[in-house]
């Protein structure tokens, strides 16, 4: 009798959670994480503002809603017993007109429905009382909401699983996934092989390409999404102390360029949201054909692209002009000026798409068999992810050996 191998496809802060989960377990299976990158976290888990997000938006009941509470509450936890930064510098969320202070009340409704603490509605005398600089009618303040590392977290979390007995192989890009009776056999572009009772896929921009090598369904598909920050220069880092977010646009599922102080000190302005034209496109002149190719034969992207022509031009707009980009933080901060912005790099989101082209707002999981694929997880799967493990494991329903 032996133990049974897990693997974990996916070396992001989910695919490191899980790893740690897994290895905590009553079962205690042998666990391999492979990451087809020379070191793990290299995408979506380090190229994030940081937030720690406290619920606001998410509706109630929905995955992300219960994940993120919960896993807001362990990840406080464990930033303590590490010793990893964690402040809670709360959040604004900032209404500047009667439309989305109509808005505001909706999400303030959603926010004390998921359970979110210390909420307080302020007027735009209160609001200056938190952020000094910004402006605006009215605001919801989320005291709790943190900012941390989510690049040393993971760290964390996958030195507590080779603490444990968790193997973790770097430049492993998996390539197919065949079964081999009841077990799977994950290879890897360079012919190594394991052979796995059980494999978990958290591979964030490639979910949807590795679950359809495990025999699951072309749904949801991967649409990516650069996001483009600036920053602040250090002599304007006192125009924000914390966090100060737009209102979003219930038609569309990102949030806006705001504004967020990170555990370094910086400030940054963003992100917007363009479509990505390869999956780590984080330059505008990186371009797969294949990835151009996807999109241009898929009914639901063009369903969705004729639905969001407006959203979409606005961004790409903000994209090529850093004068435009820099004024949408403006309407929140006016002491900002051009000189103060300077360039900060990019992350690209794995956003999932159904096959209409609406864009999958909750978190989504499936299972193929032995198979475990994480469909959906952009944030706040960060925020959430020693949640999203917990369930993961318990799903996973490891045995405690094999013959």
């Amino acid at each position: 009798m032996t133990r049974a191998h897990v693997v974990v496809v996916g070396g992001g802060i989910v695919g490191s959670a899980v790893a740690r989960r897994l290895v905590l377990s009553e079962s205690r299976p042998d666990v391999t994480l492979v990451e087809k990158e020379v070191e793990p976290a290299r995408h979506q888990t380090s190229r994030n503002s940081g937030v720690v997000h406290a619920g606001i938006y998410y509706a109630p009941g929905s995955a992300k809603a219960t994940l993120s509470r919960e896993g807001v509450r362990r990840l406080k936890q464990y930033c303590t017993e590490r010793g990893l930064p964690y402040e809670e510098v709360g959040k604004l969320v900032v209404a500047l007109d009667e439309t989305e202070e109509v808005r505001l009340r909706e999400i303030e409704a959603r926010a004390r429905a998921n359970g979110v603490p210390g909420l307080r509605r302020l007027d735009a005398q209160q609001l200056r009382e938190i952020e000094p600089y910004a402006v605006g009618r009215a605001a919801l303040h989320s005291p709790t909401t943190a900012i941390t590392d989510f690049t040393r977290v993971a760290a964390a979390m996958l030195e507590d699983a080779r603490s444990g007995g968790a193997e973790v192989v770097t430049g492993f890009e998996v390539i197919a996934m065949p079964r081999r009776g009841e077990r799977v056999e994950v290879r890897a572009a360079d012919g190594r092989t394991l052979l796995a009772d059980r494999v978990v896929i958290a591979a964030g921009l490639h979910a949807d390409r590795l679950a359809r090598l495990a025999g699951d369904g072309p749904s949801p598909a991967i649409v990516p999404f650069r996001g483009e920050y600036h920053r602040l220069a250090p002599s304007a880092g006192h125009l924000v102390r914390g966090l100060v977010y737009p209102v979003p646009d219930p038609r569309y599922p990102f949030l806006g360029v705001h504004l967020t102080r990170r555990v370094d000190g910086t400030v940054l302005l963003g992100p917007n949201a363009v479509l990505a034209t390869a999956r780590e496109g984080y330059r505008k002149r990186d371009v797969d054909p294949g990835v151009l190719r996807d999109l241009a034969i898929s009914p639901g992207f063009r369903r969705l692209a004729r639905a969001n022509v407006r959203t979409g031009a606005h961004e790409v707009w903000g994209s090529l002009s850093r004068r435009a980009f820099v004024q949408r933080a403006r309407r929140y901060v006016p002491a900002i000026a051009d000189s103060d912005v300077l360039p900060a790099g990019s992350g690209v989101r794995a956003q999932a798409m159904d096959p209409d082209g609406s864009l999958v707002e909750d978190f989504r999981f499936s299972r193929v068999g032995p198979v475990f694929c994480i469909r959906n997880a952009p944030s706040p799967a960060a925020t959430a992810s020693l949640a999203i493990a917990d369930m993961v494991v318990t799903q996973l329903d490891v045995g405690r050996a094999v013959s």
